[in-house]
């Protein structure tokens, strides 16, 4: 299935779908976005000298530690540095698992435009992508070391051979790293060293076909991750409507096209999210507003998207952009942020995660949640939202899944990504 993609950096692409939605595009929206950020955010701290706890905050077995001061545990958050009111590094940030309070910790500087953060299986390293904002512009991936009793070190960055990198995701062997270049539409992989560094980029694979949906210009790799079954590398591009399995050779770095499925045109595929079984995974839409059950097949890699459900009847009229959904890890319960409504749905998970039904949908407390992410723990959720440069905090009920937020949002420079540990 070579000629579903092409090696080499190919062509730059220009313009395309934006992160609000049609017809702006990403850079456009960006600095909408920067300057509608509420004057006087506050820095996530004052510098990284100051987080010297440990990062991993365990006990002797690993395991996290609870209540009080003891559970304090670190959030790192993804910001923009170039936008003005945004941040000047990674944020660095601790949550107690008990109160969900958030206390700044410091930034890790020198690190240009970490909006999406992923961490290695070992949990030593930290990663971050440098998301280039025009077009033509090689952005990068940067590791940051992670080491008890110090404050992260910043090991290096190297390039993606794209543009507008906008996500990033460890190989679960830990050798790997994947990244997607949104606005040139491709994806990359890097080798990681033994200390978490990274080496120079090993393959570049630029989405060509099929051509790109309505109101598309070129491709927009939005995702890659490792499939649940570890042996299947999946993307993402919401310019062509399209989801690509690959296999990934982890002796030498290289993609091989498996198959791909496409949603309805126009869709504009951004994050997908697999129920733990391993079996289904949940597709949120950006354009049309829509979510997407994907049934998987660990055998041959393949997805086949069902049918689209609206995403407009838990949030009602105007204009709302699905962002990403998270599953509880027990699978019984999924959240979606919803961009512009500025909520999140709760769904219930059911048939063993091939169904989704609605339960309710409430405020987020903020202005554009940009990023979902649930606590080890599953205790917590916690939502970067965008132009209001916030973090909401919830409490996630056990039993029933519902949320109910734990106090005020926390201030942090144009909040596009947040990783609890």
């Amino acid at each position: 299935m070579r000629d579903d993609v092409t090696q080499g950096a190919g062509p730059e692409q220009r313009g395309g779908q934006g992160e609000h939605g049609p017809p702006s595009d990403r850079r456009r929206f960006l600095s909408l976005a920067a300057g509608g950020t509420a004057a006087g955010v506050l820095a996530v701290g004052a510098a990284s000298g100051t987080a010297r706890a440990n990062p991993h905050g365990e006990t002797a077995d690993g395991s996290p530690r609870e209540g009080g001061s003891a559970g304090s545990r670190p959030l790192f958050l993804g910001t923009y540095t170039g936008q003005p009111g945004g941040g000047t590094g990674i944020g660095l940030a601790a949550y107690t698992l008990r109160t969900g309070h958030l206390t700044p910790r410091g930034v890790v500087s020198g690190v240009e435009n970490p909006s999406y953060l992923a961490l290695s299986p070992d949990r030593r390293t930290l990663y971050a992508v440098n998301e280039s904002l025009e077009a033509g512009v090689e952005g990068g991936v940067t590791a940051v070391a992670l080491r008890p009793g110090a404050p992260p070190e910043v090991l290096g960055r190297q390039g993606t051979g794209g543009a507008g990198p906008c996500h990033l995701s460890v190989h679960p062997g830990g050798r790997w790293l994947l990244s997607a270049n949104y606005l040139s539409g491709s994806v990359a992989v890097h080798p990681v060293a033994r200390d978490g560094a990274l080496g120079e980029r090993t393959d570049l694979v630029t989405h060509t076909s099929p051509p790109p949906g309505p109101g598309q210009e070129g491709p927009h790799a939005h995702q890659i991750f490792t499939a649940p079954d570890g042996r299947h590398v999946l993307a993402v591009d919401l310019g062509t409507d399209t989801l690509y399995t690959y296999r990934l050779d982890t002796r030498t770095g290289r993609l091989t096209p498996v198959s791909r499925a496409t949603v309805r045109p126009g869709a504009g595929p951004r994050h997908l999210t697999f129920h733990p079984g391993g079996r289904w995974a949940y597709l949120a839409n950006e354009v049309d507003n829509t979510a997407v059950v994907c049934a998987y097949d660990p055998r041959t890699g393949r997805l086949a998207p069902g049918s689209a459900q609206s995403t407009g009847t838990g949030t009602g009229p105007g204009e709302s952009y699905p962002a990403q959904f998270a599953v509880t890890r027990d699978g019984r319960f999924a959240y979606l942020a919803n961009r512009g409504h500025n909520s999140v749905t709760r769904y219930a998970v059911e048939a063993r995660g091939a169904r989704l039904r609605l339960l309710d949908t409430v405020p987020v407390g903020g202005d554009f949640p940009r990023h979902l992410a649930l606590s080890p723990s599953g205790r917590l959720l916690f939502a970067a939202n965008q132009k209001s440069g916030t973090v909401s905090t919830f409490h996630v009920d056990r039993v029933t899944g519902a949320l109910s937020p734990t106090g005020r949002p926390f201030p942090a420079p144009l909040a596009v990504c947040a990783l609890p540990l």
